[in-house]
């Protein structure tokens, strides 16, 4: 499938092909490794929260930067 055959289809066409791609990837046991970057952001991410240097938003506010 093409990124051209993707865009002509509807949002519940494609949210339907995202579910069958999920579906066949988790009941099929596929393994998924993440990156080895994932890694480093993740342990940035502690030692940020573990030093105090962290700061955290409420699920409301983050809604209202991404209405901007």
């Amino acid at each position: 499938m093409k990124d051209s055959d993707i865009k002509k289809m509807s949002i519940s066409e494609s949210l339907q092909a995202m579910e069958s791609l999920w579906n066949t990837l988790v009941y099929e046991n596929a393994e998924i490794n993440s990156p080895g970057w994932h890694k480093d952001v993740l342990a940035a991410r502690k030692s940020k929260i573990e030093s105090g240097q962290a700061h955290f938003i409420s699920l409301d506010k983050l809604r209202e930067y991404y209405k901007q």
